[in-house]
């Protein structure tokens, strides 16, 4: 009898759990229509956080875009390229769609798109991306979201993807049909048409 009762409680349990749902503000990204949630997300629904706790950036994360989107303005061709960041949605397809730190358009390309309250289909020239706020728990590890995301923008026709990761201090390139490579902060790397940036320099020179 006891059993019986332990089975039922299991399955009731089992059952609140799949009538939970998750609101559709915790999505992240989307990916062939199945849903990448915010990091924490869980914690959210639970009442342990607030929404607004796992959308936001960290310290470190901010200044380190701040930095990168002063660098290009200052640096960059502004008649031929357009920089856009804050997380900006870019549609892949009709179900999948990317939010991405800082992108770097061809200017004609985006204004032929049209400016509007829209997510962005036109495929960026450069994506630059700083960590992540996706749940990662799927994926095993960053790396293993890093590759997956860097290969569907690549895929999608971004020609140069670059990742910042704050924790070991790393940063990956890839480019489509060249060899991705993983180096130090301290390693200068193109960004695009010959301009380079060195991110331990500039953050040092930020905060000495």
């Amino acid at each position: 009898m006891a059993v019986v009762e332990k089975e039922k409680k299991s399955v009731n349990k089992a059952s609140n759990k799949e009538k939970v749902k998750i609101p559709k503000q915790l999505i992240y990204e989307m990916r062939k229509g199945k849903p990448i949630y915010y990091r924490d997300y869980d914690k959210v629904i639970k009442g342990e956080k607030s929404l607004e706790e796992v959308m936001g950036s960290s310290k470190l994360q901010s200044w380190i875009i701040d930095l990168i989107v002063f660098f290009l303005h200052q640096n960059i061709d502004r008649k031929k390229y357009k920089v856009l960041y804050n997380e900006i949605g870019f549609k892949i397809s009709s179900n999948t769609w990317r939010n991405l730190d800082i992108a770097i358009f061809d200017k004609t390309k985006l204004l032929e798109e049209g400016i509007d309250n829209k997510y962005v289909k036109t495929p960026p020239e450069v994506v630059i991306e700083i960590d992540t706020k996706a749940d990662l728990k799927k994926y095993g590890d960053m790396l293993n979201y890093m590759k997956e995301k860097t290969q569907d923008l690549l895929d999608a026709g971004v020609k140069r993807v670059i990742w910042l990761t704050t924790s070991d201090k790393k940063v990956m390139v890839a480019e489509k049909g060249k060899r991705w490579f993983i180096t130090d902060w301290n390693d200068t790397i193109e960004i695009i048409e010959d301009l380079q940036l060195n991110i331990d320099e500039i953050l040092k020179e930020e905060i000495k």
